[in-house]
């Protein structure tokens, strides 16, 4: 009989694909399930950004491949958002290189560095698509812990401890999703020493920085971070694009030029007009409208999100930042899911179990801030009624 590659058993559908199908047949039913589970932007990009993608559109001569290393508009486009909110002077030639994704980074980075056994150091919470891509690629995983007493920062004399001889890389992600944990500088500038002196790069993922974060930081504005670390950043949440899938890494130009080897044969670059649209949304009147935007409303939700946490008896910290809002459950509940499926199937509120981010997940929940108001309003209500 014909089997799958072993990779494919190594895996599961992603939890989330597996578990919309859940709420899509709920909402067929009639139930009316509202989402507050997925971290995607529910509004729209600057109206100049909509407009220079339909422009380019009617063009008759836009339409052909493109080259994969990214048109030099939004290659400078790129660099400039660097220099603007982190103050990072990247060579736009040489230094970036537009990904369709940060998924695709991932993917593109550990093929560049890794080879079948080597290690790679993954945080625990942390995102699925670090552990279920180096499951794919043959890679042996070891986690580090994250812990809500120390801030969600890495345990660097655990780190330390660790036989480190096969680790090639280390995925860092700040501002953390799913804890909202925020980007310090202090574990920037020990992650830089950490990689240099064991000669481990440093991937830090960077797509959070903007959203109700006072101080964007990037882990290349420590000196020397260049040589030995590796910054994903992406369009999805700052610019409430994530359907377009525009994302970029930021590196040293021997590192990009590796990735791109990898990358250009895979895939071709994304359509002229997306690449012109999205450096259109990196100016700087387009670039302001999101921050403020976002900002604006995000706040409001977040003042919800966190009445919902705590009409579940959840604790919370309130310095988190980003689009989600973490929350520890209450002793009284065996596990997570216990209290997420009375949330779905009473409340008909769907809500993330921490559990899907690593085993320091378990006993938390993530609430996303992507739903509009009123429907973040009308969860509230539902939970006060099942959690009086």
């Amino acid at each position: 009989m014909i089997q799958p590659a072993n990779r494919v058993n190594a895996i599961q559908e992603y939890y989330f694909s597996r578990k919309l199908k859940e709420v899509a047949k709920m909402n067929a039913e009639g139930q009316h399930v509202i989402s507050l589970a997925i971290g995607s932007p529910d509004m729209p990009p600057s109206q100049q950004t909509i407009d220079k993608l339909c422009e380019v559109a009617h063009r008759p001569d836009a339409h052909g491949y493109q080259p994969t290393v990214g048109i030099p508009e939004l290659r400078k486009s790129m660099a400039a958002f660097y220099r603007k909110w982190y103050g990072v002077e990247l060579d736009w030639a040489s230094g970036l290189q537009p990904l369709i994704g940060s998924k695709e980074g991932i993917l593109h980075v550990t093929l560049a560095f890794c080879n079948p056994g080597d290690e790679v150091l993954i945080p625990d919470p942390g995102y699925p698509t670090y552990t279920a891509l180096n499951k794919i690629l043959g890679t042996k995983i070891t986690y580090y812990d994250l812990r809500e007493d120390n801030g969600w920062q890495p345990d660097f004399d655990a780190l330390e401890r660790m036989d480190l001889s096969r680790v090639k890389l280390m995925w860092t992600n700040y501002p953390n999703m799913p804890t909202g944990g925020n980007a310090r500088m202090e574990t920037y500038e020990r992650l830089v020493d950490f990689a240099r002196r064991h000669d481990i790069v440093i991937v830090n993922d960077n797509p959070y920085s903007l959203i109700l974060n006072d101080h964007p930081l990037s882990i290349l504005q420590v000196e020397g971070a260049k040589d030995c670390c590796i910054e994903l950043n992406s369009m999805s949440k700052s610019f409430n694009m994530p359907g377009w899938r525009v994302a970029m890494l930021a590196s040293n130009a021997q590192f990009v030029s590796w990735i791109l080897k990898i990358k250009s044969n895979i895939d071709n670059g994304m359509f002229r007009g997306i690449q012109l649209a999205a450096a259109e949304a990196f100016n700087t009147n387009s670039s302001d409208w999101h921050h403020l935007y976002n900002v604006e409303t995000y706040l409001r939700r977040r003042k919800i999100a966190e009445e919902i946490m705590t009409a579940l008896h959840c604790s919370f910290d309130p310095s988190q930042v980003g689009m989600f809002l973490w929350g520890k459950i209450p002793d009284q509940y065996a596990n997570v899911e216990e209290l997420t499926e009375q949330l779905l199937h009473e409340a008909k509120v769907f809500v993330t179990p921490g559990f899907i981010f690593g085993e320091n997940g378990k006993r938390y929940i993530r609430i996303s801030l992507c739903a509009k108001d009123g429907q973040m309003k009308e969860a509230l209500e539902r939970v006060k009624e099942i959690f009086k």
